[in-house]
């Protein structure tokens, strides 16, 4: 026959098997949610493959647009040695000389993300040249953050572009400027007041590149809210086409990492 005392150990015991079981199973879920939130981050990582802007330029010109020679902004375009057909109707105001090559824009400037580094604001003591002067700006960026080397040669923020369009675009934010005429000719790119209108069909993309800076480098590099704003509407309005496509494929086997605003746009677009 069973006791009452046995009875109640048995019960006993089973409470303390439940109790432990619902532990486990809590423990498991909170090594499930660190793995997936630090496989998040590497995600949102941006570039650690490519230290050098040379580098990356050449890396996009023979692996990424080797069949695709053609322009962002004014679609002219070019061949391997980087001679540019200019477009049909095609002016600038000035860089008369450099509108005969092609240039790596970045979409995100250079200076814009670079004055988040205090080796570009104030220098360091690493930037010093051969007469013992001190320097600052993007040389010493260059010279003394590795970060900033990095961020310089993201491929997902480098665009060929014809070396005019590149020296008035400047460093200016992206803005509607519905009052102001077309600044080359032909093709439908404005600057004015230090603010740029980028052709229609180059918007997405923009956006796309824009919200992944400033997510896989948010330590240094932060959006105003209007550019947020306007870079968020783009990404909804414009989808992405088979190239931005392709091109984002290829720098992630190259750079080892994803721009998820990329990825998201083409899956909605079926591509």
């Amino acid at each position: 026959d069973r006791s009452p005392s046995r009875g109640l150990g048995d019960v006993y015991k089973r409470q303390l098997f439940l109790i432990g079981e619902s532990m486990s199973n809590r423990l498991l879920c909170l090594l499930l949610s660190a793995s997936l939130f630090a496989a998040g981050a590497v995600e949102a990582a941006g570039n650690t493959t490519i230290e050098s802007f040379n580098k990356a330029k050449k890396i996009l010109e023979h692996q990424v647009y080797q069949d695709h020679r053609i322009t962002f902004y004014c679609l002219a375009s070019f061949d391997r040695d980087k001679n540019i057909t200019l477009p049909e109707g095609f002016v600038t105001p000035e860089h008369q000389k450099r509108a005969k090559r092609v240039e790596w824009e970045h979409v995100v400037p250079a200076e814009n993300f670079g004055r988040f580094f205090s080796e570009w604001r104030d220098g360091s003591p690493e930037c010093v040249d051969s007469k013992g002067r001190s320097f600052k700006g993007r040389k010493c960026a260059e010279k003394a953050s590795k970060e900033y080397r990095f961020m310089q040669a993201d491929l997902y923020n480098l665009y060929p572009a014809i070396g005019a369009v590149n020296a008035i675009r400047s460093n200016f934010n992206y803005q509607m400027l519905p009052d102001t005429a077309a600044t080359f000719g032909t093709c439908p790119m404005k600057v004015a007041t230090r603010r740029v209108e980028p052709p229609e069909y180059t918007r997405g993309p923009i956006a796309r590149s824009t919200l992944y800076m400033a997510e896989a480098y948010a330590e240094v590099y932060k959006l105003s809210n209007q550019q947020r704003q306007l870079m968020e509407a783009w990404n909804k309005m414009y989808p992405a086409d088979q190239w931005e496509c392709t091109r984002a494929q290829r720098i992630q086997k190259i750079q080892k990492n994803e721009n998820r605003f990329v990825t998201e746009a083409c899956r909605k677009a079926g591509l």
